[in-house]
């Protein structure tokens, strides 16, 4: 059974951290893009971050670059996804997501989706 746990959100003031993590399951990870995208209230879901995990190389939004840094531990089957001097605007479920095609901000294009976690920026 495949499987995408999200954990590691919470209520965090503006300026602050949080590191997010993604644990899977069920399929052979190494193989396989992980990415991170998040939902704002009222607003569509966007990407955030992705990572290869055949070759570690990463991409961001634009509006987290610099801010966020994805990163994989293949031994362990986690991505995560270190969120620094965060602000309100952060505030979104966080949704992680797998799939063999490539880093792109098409929901389609990936096969498994997590549950989500929710990250609340208070000001």
């Amino acid at each position: 059974e495949v499987q995408l746990q999200a954990s590691g959100g919470g209520l965090v003031q503006a300026g602050g951290s949080l590191r997010l993590s993604c644990a899977a399951s069920g399929f052979i990870f190494e193989y396989y893009y992980i990415a991170w995208f998040r939902q704002a209230p009222g607003k569509e879901r966007e990407g955030v971050s992705c990572i290869n995990n055949k070759d570690g190389s990463t991409s961001y939004a634009d509006s987290v670059k610099g801010q966020f840094t994805i990163s994989s531990d293949n031994a362990k089957n986690t991505v995560y996804l270190q969120m620094n001097s965060l602000k309100p605007e952060d505030t979104a479920v966080y949704y992680c997501t797998a799939g063999t095609i490539g880093c792109s901000r098409i929901e389609e294009l990936y096969e498994y989706w997590g549950q989500g976690t929710l990250v609340t920026v208070s000001s």
